[in-house]
């Protein structure tokens, strides 16, 4: 006797639960992400004011205002730039949000935190001021990579290939064209962040979790 096994009804909510968990936006990480964007973006409500208190300032930091080593990295120059920096957020979640555990993932910022303020502090002494988060996403995408290429994805190289001479570029000739969508970029952050997001991973065992 054969038996036809029932076919899983597809509904809406399901088609939406599996394209969230497709670009990492379902559950508890779909709550983070909503987190991360609300720090990213809550901080434009304040205006000049909460912008000019929170940025990367190298003379109020000699002073003693030490929170700028971190707050300055999640400050924007205009709601534009917070936004740019934000679908940036959205893609490297997209593509590697589950290639760390959570614990892994704020060491890898951190560092990549740690790596930017130190390569502006000794390496770019000229640098008055800084704000943005793109070099702390190019620590994101350094990591991820790394986790691909361990992992022996096929993407694995063309990330790294696409990272290397994206560095490379800005290190001789300035910004990508239209990069900044008219925001000054400062490059040297995106180095330094990649080395030390890169740099932090190397030393941390892969671990990914299914979809």
């Amino acid at each position: 006797m054969n038996v036809t096994a029932p076919r899983t009804r597809i509904t809406p909510q399901s088609r939406v639960h599996g394209w969230l968990a497709s670009v990492n936006g379902d559950g508890p990480r779909g709550f983070a992400l909503l987190l991360v964007l609300a720090l990213l973006l809550s901080p434009q409500l304040g205006g000049d004011p909460v912008r000019l208190a929170l940025r990367y300032d190298r003379a109020p930091i000699a002073a003693g205002q030490w929170w700028r080593l971190v707050t300055g990295h999640f400050v924007h120059l205009d709601l534009h730039h917070a936004l740019l920096n934000s679908a940036g957020a959205v893609l490297m979640w997209a593509l590697f949000a589950r290639d760390y555990t959570a614990w892994k993932w704020c060491l890898i910022l951190f560092a990549s935190v740690v790596g930017i303020d130190a390569g502006f502090w000794w390496r770019d002494p000229g640098l008055e001021w800084y704000v943005g988060c793109s070099g702390v996403l190019h620590g994101v995408m350094a990591a991820g990579t790394i986790a691909h290429l361990r992992r022996r994805d096929p993407d694995g190289w063309l990330l790294l290939g696409f990272l290397v001479l994206k560095l490379g570029f800005e290190q001789t000739h300035g910004p990508l064209p239209f990069a900044g969508g008219g925001v000054a970029v400062v490059v040297d952050a995106h180095l330094y962040g990649a080395l030390a997001g890169g740099l932090c991973a190397l030393g941390m065992r892969l671990r990914r979790e299914s979809i």
